[in-house]
C-alpha cells in the first residue's frame, strides 16, 4: 500500500483518548483541534462519552464514518487487540507511540513481531513503535503535540524526539525555512526508511529531506532508494555512533577493520548523501539545500569587506574541498571600475571599504560575480546587514535595497548566495530581506562555509550521477559450473571456509590472476612439487581449523633445496598440530616465492546493514596497526573501483616514493571488479580476505587468500 492514506490522512481516531491534560491522548485532541486539523478526529475510549467536545467511541470499529490513521498512545501489551480491531475497520496506518517492544530484548520482540504480523495480514502500515508521531504540516495534521511547527520544504525523518525537537526549535528561531512533514521512525518494524524517501521523492510540497539515523533495518533497500531520490531532492544526513565499531569476525582482516562509520558514511556519499558530522550543522545545511539552487560548477566566488574574514573563509572551503578559482580578467576589470584602488579582485574579493558609504557595492558585486560563468555561486562573509547599525541610519534603506537585489539575482541567476555576517544578531529588516528571498544568513563563518560546501558537494554528486552504482548486482549470475562445485563441497565437509587453492581456484575462474600450486601430502610430494618451480618456494599448512597460518608455524617460506623443503615439510605438520592437536590437516601447498612489491589488502564482508562491502589498503601484517584502508558498498563500478585507489592515505606509495617505480594500479583496479563480481555471484560469501597480494610495476600477485562462508546455508546445485 501507498503511504497517501497514512501521511496524508484525512481522518483520525486517537486510541487511548483522555480528559487528562498530561496525557498524550489528550494533548493529541487539542493539538488537532487547536491547529485545525483538514479531517476528522475520532477519540476513542471506552470509559468517556466525549473529550473536548467530540464523541467518544469504545472502539475503533465502532466509528461509523471510514478511519485512515489511529494514533495508538495505550500500553505495548494492548496493541495486538486494537490493531486487530483496526483491521475490521480498514484502518490504512497506525502511529504506535508505545515503547516496550525490540528495544528491551527477546520478549519486547517477539511482540514486536507479532503486531508487525497483525498489522500485515490486515494491511495496516506502522509508524513506530517507539516513536514521537508524525506531522503533516501542509493538512494541520500533528501527532506530535508540538506547537507552532514553521512549515516549509523540508521533510525531517528522525530517530530521535529530542533531536527533532532541537531541529524544530532551531528552525523557528533562527529561519524562515521549515517543515512539510516530521516522522518520527522509531524502532522501524515495518514502515522503513527507504520508504519515506520513495514518498517524500515525489511530494511536491518537499525540496529536500533531513534524516536523523541511529540504525537501519534495511540498508541495501535504502541506498537503492536515496540513489533514486538524491537525483530529484538533496537527501542531509546526521549518522549517531560513529565511535561504534562493526562486530569483530575472528578470522578477517576485513571484519576488524569494518567500523559502521567507515562503511555508512562511503555508502551514504555514494548514493548522494549529504553527511553531516556535527549537529550545529545539521539544520543549516538542509535549509540552504532546501532554500537554495545547487552549485553547478565547483568554484565560487568570496566576497567580503576585510582581510582577515576573507582568509578564514578561503582555508575553510579549501579544507572542505571546494575550489576557490582566481577570476577571470574580464571579471576583475568590471570589478576594478566600482571598487577603491586598494581592493582585492582577484578571489576572494575584498570591498576595501568600498561599501562603508555604500553597502548597495554588495549588490554590484555580487551582480558581476555571478555573471560569470566560470562562478558556480556566492559567498558574502563580514558586516553586511549591519552598516546602518555601524556608520549611519540612513544606510538601513541601501542595505534593503541590496538584499532586495540580491535576492532577485539569485532567482534570475539560478546561482546561490550565502550571507555570513557579523550583525546577524542584531536581526536588521536588510537580513530579514536576504531570508525572504531564501538566502541564509549565518552568525558562524564556518556555518556559512560549511553551507555553500554542502550545494557544491551536491552539484558534484548530480553531475556525475550517471557514473554512479545503482547499490544493485546486475542481472544474470556469473557463477561458473566448476565455482558452484566448489562451495558444494565445503558445506558438504561441514567446512566454514574454502581453502586457499580452492579460493585461488574461484579467483581464477573468473579471470583473477592466480599462480600454479600443488597440495602435497609427504616430503617426498613436497620435494617433486618444488622441483617444478625454477626459483625458490613456499610452503603452506592446509587445514580448516587453522585460519592464521602464520601464528601456528604453518608458513615456510624461500625454500630453495630439496632437502630444504623436505625438511621444512616436517617442521610445518609438527608446528601445526603443536599449535591445534586436533586441527584436520588437508596437506601441505607448494607455490613458487614471490618477488618483492608493495603489500596491500582486498577483502569484503557482509555488513549487517548494508550487505556486501569491498575494502581496499595498504596490506600485510600491519593491516591492523596502520588501518589504512577504504571501503565501498558493493557492487562496485569501474570509477569506484579507480576512487577506492586513490582514496588511501599512503597512495604515494603506488605512484612511486624515494626512486621506486610505480605500482600497477590498473592490475589492483581489475582485482577489485574481479572480486565484486565474484561476491555476486555467490550467495555462500561471507568474507573473502586477499592479504597479502603483492604489486609490482607490472602485474600483482596474491599472495594469500581466505574465503569465509555464510553460516546455515543449505547445500545447492543451483
Amino acid at each position: 500500500m501507498g503511504l497517501e492514506q497514512v501521511l496524508d490522512a484525512t481522518s483520525v481516531a486517537v486510541v487511548g483518548a483522555s480528559k487528562k491534560e498530561t496525557k498524550r491522548g489528550y494533548q493529541a485532541i487539542k493539538t488537532l483541534i487547536e491547529e485545525k486539523f483538514e479531517g476528522r478526529i475520532y477519540p476513542v475510549n471506552p470509559k468517556e462519552e466525549s473529550i473536548l467536545g467530540l464523541p467518544c467511541y469504545a472502539k475503533v470499529s465502532d466509528i461509523e464514518d471510514p478511519v485512515e490513521m489511529v494514533l495508538i498512545t495505550t500500553p505495548a501489551t494492548t496493541l495486538p487487540e486494537i490493531l486487530e480491531d483496526c483491521g475490521k475497520k480498514g484502518v490504512a496506518g497506525a502511529v504506535i507511540i508505545a515503547g516496550g517492544f525490540g528495544e528491551l530484548g527477546k520478549d519486547g520482540k517477539e511482540l514486536e513481531g507479532r503486531i508487525v504480523d497483525i498489522a500485515r495480514e490486515n494491511n495496516i502500515r506502522i509508524i513506530g513503535p517507539n516513536t514521537s508521531g508524525m506531522m503533516n504540516l501542509k493538512r494541520n495534521l500533528n501527532l506530535v503535540g508540538l506547537r507552532d511547527v514553521p512549515k516549509g520544504g523540508i521533510a525531517l525523518i528522525c530517530q530521535s524526539g529530542n533531536m527533532a525537537l532541537s531541529l524544530i526549535t532551531e528552525a523557528s528561531i533562527k529561519s524562515q525555512q521549515g517543515f512539510s512533514y516530521y516522522v518520527g521512525i522509531g524502532n522501524e518494524a515495518d514502515l522503513k526508511f527507504h520508504e519515506y524517501l520513495e514518498f517524500f521523492q515525489e511530494d511536491p510540497g518537499t525540496t529536500a529531506i533531513l534524516m536523523y539515523v541511529e540504525g537501519m533495518r534495511d540498508g541495501r533497500k535504502f541506498l537503492q532508494q536515496a540513489y533514486q531520490t538524491t537525483r530529484k531532492k538533496p537527501i542531509v544526513m546526521l549518522k549517531s555512533g560513529r565511535s561504534a565499531t562493526g562486530k569483530l569476525s575472528a578470522g578477517s582482516h576485513t571484519g576488524a577493520l569494518a567500523g559502521i562509520s567507515e562503511v555508512a558514511a562511503a555508502a551514504f556519499r555514494r548514493a548522494g548523501i549529504i553527511v553531516i558530522k556535527n549537529s550545529d550543522e545539521l539544520f543549516p545545511a538542509a535549509e540552504t539545500l532546501a532554500s537554495l539552487p545547487h552549485i553547478g560548477r565547483k568554484s565560487i566566488a568570496i566576497l567580503a569587506d576585510g582581510g582577515g574574514h576573507a582568509t578564514i573563509a578561503a582555508d575553510e572551503l579549501t579544507d572542505l574541498g571546494v575550489t576557490i578559482e582566481p577570476l577571470g580578467e574580464k571579471t576583475q576589470k568590471r570589478l576594478r571600475k566600482i571598487l577603491p584602488r586598494g581592493a582585492s579582485v582577484r578571489n576572494p574579493v575584498d570591498v576595501a571599504g568600498g561599501a562603508d558609504e555604500n553597502p548597495a557595492v554588495f549588490a554590484d558585486c555580487a551582480e558581476i560575480l555571478l555573471h560569470d560563468p566560470q562562478v558556480g555561486g556566492l559567498l558574502i562573509v563580514g558586516l553586511f546587514g549591519g552598516y546602518s547599525i555601524r556608520f549611519a541610519e540612513d544606510l538601513a534603506f541601501v542595505e534593503e535595497d541590496a538584499a532586495h537585489r540580491m535576492g532577485k539575482l539569485v532567482k534570475d541567476s539560478h546561482k546561490p548566495i550565502i550571507v555570513h555576517s557579523l550583525y546577524n544578531h542584531a536581526r536588521p529588516h536588510s537580513l530579514d530581506l536576504l531570508r525572504y528571498y531564501g538566502i541564509p544568513v549565518y552568525d558562524a563563518l564556518e556555518t556559512a562555509c560549511k553551507c555553500i560546501a554542502v550545494l557544491a558537494e551536491y552539484g558534484s554528486y548530480l553531475r556525475s550521477y550517471h557514473a554512479k552504482s545503482k547499490f544493485v548486482f546486475s542481472k544474470g549470475r556469473k557463477s561458473k559450473p566448476r565455482g558452484r562445485e566448489i562451495f558444494r563441497l565445503a558445506r558438504e565437509e561441514g567446512r566454514n571456509a574454502l581453502f586457499e587453492y580452492e579460493a585461488k581456484e574461484l579467483i581464477g575462474l573468473h579471470g583473477g590472476p592466480v599462480s600454479e600450486n600443488y597440495l602435497v601430502h609427504s616430503q617426498k610430494e613436497a620435494a617433486a612439487a618444488a622441483a617444478q618451480f625454477e626459483g625458490a618456494v613456499a610452503l603452506k599448512i592446509v587445514s580448516h581449523d587453522i585460519l592464521h597460518k602464520t601464528d601456528a608455524g604453518g608458513v615456510k617460506l624461500n625454500l630453495k633445496t630439496s632437502d630444504e623443503v623436505r625438511r621444512r615439510y616436517s617442521e610445518i605438520m609438527k608446528d601445526a598440530l603443536a599449535y591445534d592437536p586436533d586441527a584436520s590437516i588437508r596437506g601441505v601447498l607448494v607455490e613458487a616465492m614471490m618477488g618483492q612489491g608493495l603489500e596491500v589488502i582486498i577483502g569484503t564482508k557482509t555488513d549487517d546493514q548494508f550487505g556486501p562491502v569491498i575494502m581496499f589498503g595498504i596490506g600485510g601484517i600491519m593491516v591492523e596497526v596502520l588501518k589504512d584502508v577504504v571501503f565501498r558498498v558493493l557492487p562496485i563500478s569501474e570509477r569506484s573501483a579507480r576512487r577506492m585507489i586513490e582514496k588511501i592515505r599512503s597512495v604515494e606509495l603506488l605512484n612511486g616514493f624515494r626512486g621506486k617505480p610505480p605500482v600497477d594500479k590498473k592490475a589492483i583496479k581489475e582485482l577489485l571488479l574481479t572480486i565484486s563480481e565474484i561476491v555476486g555471484s555467490y550467495d555462500d560469501i561471507q568474507e573473502i580476505d586477499l592479504n597479502p597480494v603483492i604489486v609490482y610495476e607490472q602485474g600483482l600477485s596474491i599472495a594469500d587468500a581466505r574465503i569465509i562462508l555464510k553460516k546455515d546455508m543449505k547445500i545447492s546445485n543451483w
